[in-house]
C-alpha cells in the first residue's frame, strides 16, 4: 500500500510520501536508543511540563489537524476535531496522575520482614524504544494514549502508522518535538508494512504496541514472541449491544445509533450486533430503524453531517460483500444495504435482521455502518447470542434489573461491560480486550505499567 493522503470523499490522491530507506530507519534507531539514556533520568515533574506544553499546542491546532484527519480518513470534521479535544484530556491526565501511578509500592511490614528484609520495595522503570504500529480510524487518539503514558514512564516511542495517514504521522512527531521534547523521544516511521517485521526484531526495540486487524496482530505477536519482547494487542471488535425489557427502550434506542454510526462505523469499539428481547424487540427495532435513516450521509467537511465516506474503497466492498453474502442467506435489509451512486467511497447506515450464524455478517467484524439485529427469548439466550463470536473487545447492556446487570457482568466474555450506556475510552479506565479482541490493558494505571520493567528491590538485614 502507498503512503499517501488520499481523500475518501473523492477518491482523489493529494500528495504522496517515499517510505524511509535503511539509512534513515537506522538512523532513528540510533536515536531513540541514544535518547532514552538520558530521558529515562528525567523527573516526572519534567515529563508532566513537556506533555502538557504538547496537549496546549495540540487544542490550538485542533482546527487545523481536524482537517487534516477528515481529508486523510474520512471522518465528519467535528468529530475530528473532537479526537484532538480528547487527546489533550488525555495527556493532561497523564501528566497529573503519572507519578502517583508509578510510585513506589512498599509490600507489607510483615512480608518483609518475613523475607528476611529490613526493608524492601517494587519500583516501576522503563523498558526503552517501544514501537507502536497504529490504525487510521482514530489517527491521533490511536497514538497518543500509547504514547502519553509510554512517554510518562519514561520510555520513548517509534511510530509505525498506517500508510493513509501520513500528515497525522508526521504532525505527531512535529507536536512533540514542538513541546519540547528531545528529537529521539517520539519518531514517526515512514514505511510499509513490510518493514515492521525487521524493526522489531531489532535489539533496540524492547517492546511492541499494535492496534489493528488480526492478522497483523498474529504477525507483530509471532515476532515478538520469537525475540521474547513484550506486546500490547488491541484487535478487532463485534460488541453487543443487548436490550432487555426493563430498558429505557427509547434511549436505548438514540444511543445505539450513535454506538454503531459514529466514525461511519469504523470503530473496533463500535456496537455491532444488537440483541434485544422478545417483548421489547419490534419497539426498539422501529426506534433503531428511524434512527439509521435520518443520518445526514455526505461531505465530511460540512458541520452537519453524521456519517462520512469510508477510509478506502477496499473497505467499501468488504462491507457490501458482507452485507450481500447475508442477503443471499435470507437477512432482511431494513434500511440502506445499497452502495450510493457517485464519487467517494460511501456506504449508508444499514440494518439486517433475521441473520444467523451461517452467516459471513455474523461471524466477521463489520467495519462500517451495518447493524445487525438478534431476537432473543430471554437473558440466557442473549447472553449465548453475545458470546457467540471470536471476539470480545467490549459489550453494552441495556436494563435496570440489578439482577440482570451483575450476570451480565458475570457471563459477558469482553473486556468491558457498559450499563445503560454506549462504549467509549477514557483514561481512567483500562482498555483492551479478550479471545481474539487481543490481550493487555492501555489507558488507566494498568496502561501505563504495561511497558514498565516491575523491579523488586530488597535490602539484607
Amino acid at each position: 500500500m502507498p503512503i499517501a493522503t488520499v481523500n475518501p470523499a473523492t477518491g482523489e490522491t493529494l500528495r504522496t510520501y517515499e517510505a524511509m530507506g535503511e539509512e534513515e530507519i537506522e538512523r532513528r534507531l540510533q536515536l531513540a536508543e541514544a535518547t532514552f539514556r538520558t530521558y529515562r533520568t528525567t523527573t516526572f515533574e519534567e515529563r508532566a511540563r513537556l506533555l502538557r506544553r504538547a496537549a496546549e499546542l495540540l487544542e490550538a491546532d485542533q482546527d487545523e489537524i481536524g482537517r487534516v484527519i477528515t481529508t486523510e480518513m474520512g471522518k465528519p470534521v467535528g468529530q475530528a476535531r473532537a479526537e484532538a479535544a480528547k487527546c489533550a484530556k488525555a495527556m493532561r491526565w497523564y501528566a497529573d496522575r503519572a507519578a502517583a501511578l508509578l510510585a513506589d509500592e512498599e509490600p507489607a511490614e510483615t512480608d518483609v520482614k518475613d523475607s528476611g528484609a529490613s526493608r524492601a520495595l517494587v519500583r516501576y522503570r522503563p523498558l526503552g524504544p517501544v514501537l507502536a504500529v497504529m490504525p487510521w480510524n482514530f489517527p491521533l487518539w490511536q497514538v497518543i494514549r500509547f504514547a502519553a503514558p509510554a512517554l510518562m514512564a519514561g520510555n520513548v516511542g517509534l511510530l509505525k502508522h498506517a500508510s493513509n495517514v501520513p500528515q497525522t504521522a508526521l504532525y505527531l512527531e512535529d507536536l512533540f518535538h514542538r513541546a519540547g521534547f528531545t528529537e529521539g523521544c517520539f519518531q514517526t516511521l515512514l514505511i510499509g508494512s513490510a518493514a515492521v517485521d525487521d524493526i522489531l526484531r531489532d535489539e533496540r526495540v524492547k517492546a511492541a504496541t499494535l492496534t489493528g486487524s488480526e492478522p497483523a496482530g498474529r504477525a507483530v505477536a509471532a515476532t515478538a514472541g520469537e525475540m521474547i519482547k513484550k506486546t500490547v494487542l488491541e484487535l478487532g471488535g463485534s460488541d453487543p449491544f443487548i436490550v432487555m425489557p426493563s430498558a429505557d427502550v427509547d434511549r436505548a434506542a438514540e444511543v445505539a445509533v450513535t454506538a454503531r454510526a459514529q466514525n461511519a462505523g469504523q470503530s473496533c469499539i463500535a456496537a455491532k450486533r444488537f440483541i434485544v428481547h422478545a417483548e421489547v424487540y419490534d419497539a426498539f427495532a422501529e426506534r433503531f430503524v428511524a434512527g439509521m435513516k435520518a443520518l445526514r450521509v455526505g461531505d465530511p467537511m460540512a458541520e452537519d453531517t453524521d456519517v462520512g465516506p469510508l477510509s478506502s474503497e477496499q473497505g467499501v466492498t468488504d462491507l457490501a460483500e458482507l452485507v450481500e453474502d447475508a442477503v443471499r442467506g435470507g437477512a432482511r435489509v431494513l434500511c440502506g444495504g445499497e452502495r450510493p451512486a457517485g464519487p467517494g467511497w460511501y456506504y449508508p447506515p444499514t440494518v439486517l435482521a433475521g441473520v444467523d450464524r451461517e452467516m459471513r455478517v455474523h461471524r466477521e467484524e463489520t467495519f462500517g455502518p451495518v447493524a445487525t439485529l438478534y431476537r432473543a427469548a430471554d437473558l440466557d439466550e442473549a447472553v449465548l447470542i453475545a458470546n457467540d463470536t471470536d471476539f470480545g473487545l467490549s459489550s453494552n447492556v441495556w436494563t435496570r434489573d440489578g439482577a440482570e446487570v451483575d450476570r451480565f457482568v458475570r457471563d459477558l466474555e469482553a473486556g468491558g461491560v457498559y450499563v445503560n450506556g454506549m462504549t467509549a475510552s477514557h483514561p481512567a479506565f483500562p482498555f483492551g480486550g479478550v479471545k481474539r479482541s487481543g490481550y493487555g490493558r492501555e489507558l488507566s494505571g494498568h496502561g501505563i505499567r504495561e511497558f514498565c520493567n516491575i523491579t523488586t528491590v530488597w535490602h539484607g538485614a
